[in-house]
């Protein structure tokens, strides 16, 4: 009886975390540049359905659900040769993971609001670093890093190179998602948080 209820529960638990990737990938798919950053930074809302997932069902669903949606567009797009994809996934954990283990503690709305501010904290700090150093320099072998300072530049000015492309653009603009994501995720969480429990 103890078995039947436990692959039962995971069994709900794999379609939950199918159902939120899927969500997650449309998501992706609808994404919106922003003005004042470069053309190839542009605002998604395919985070929400893996912090909501998280929320509900725990970390690891969160990571689960930024992994198959991620999977799922490098596999319908050829636009960044997964370069894109790994970032999204890298920056996508750096903000679900410290936001989804802060609610899991204490599941109150105050210590889920700091959850996603230290979340917004994290995405910014390690999407500078991982982009500077690994995600950047990997895409400019895809594309000229002269043709992606070009674009910044067009912009925003104050890009002049790699260092001022993190510090005027990837910075800002995670934080910026951030607090967005955050916002909406905030206004819906309590709505769709008894379907997700269900």
């Amino acid at each position: 009886m103890e078995a039947k209820r436990n692959v039962s529960k995971k069994t709900k638990m794999i379609t939950k975390v199918s159902i939120l990737s899927v969500i997650a990938y449309v998501l992706m798919v609808l994404e919106m540049p922003v003005i004042m950053f470069p053309a190839f930074l542009k605002i998604d809302f395919s985070d929400i359905p893996a912090i909501l997932g998280a929320f509900a069902l725990g970390p690891t669903a969160g990571i689960m659900i930024e992994l198959v949606k991620n999977i799922l567009h490098w596999i319908t797009s050829t636009t960044t040769g997964g370069v894109g994809e790994l970032a999204n996934f890298v920056i996508g954990c750096a903000w679900i993971i410290p936001a989804a283990f802060i609610y899991k503690r204490h599941k109150q709305k105050k210590y889920a609001i700091i959850g996603m501010i230290v979340g917004t904290m994290s995405m910014a700090i390690i999407g500078g670093i991982v982009n500077y150093y690994v995600m950047i320099p990997f895409y400019a072998k895809i594309w000229p890093m002269e043709a992606i300072l070009e674009m910044s530049a067009a912009a925003n000015p104050l890009i002049v190179d790699l260092k001022t492309l993190i510090f005027y653009g990837i910075i800002p603009f995670n934080l910026l998602k951030g607090i967005i994501i955050s916002i909406v995720t905030m206004l819906i969480y309590k709505k769709l948080s008894p379907i997700i429990h269900r």
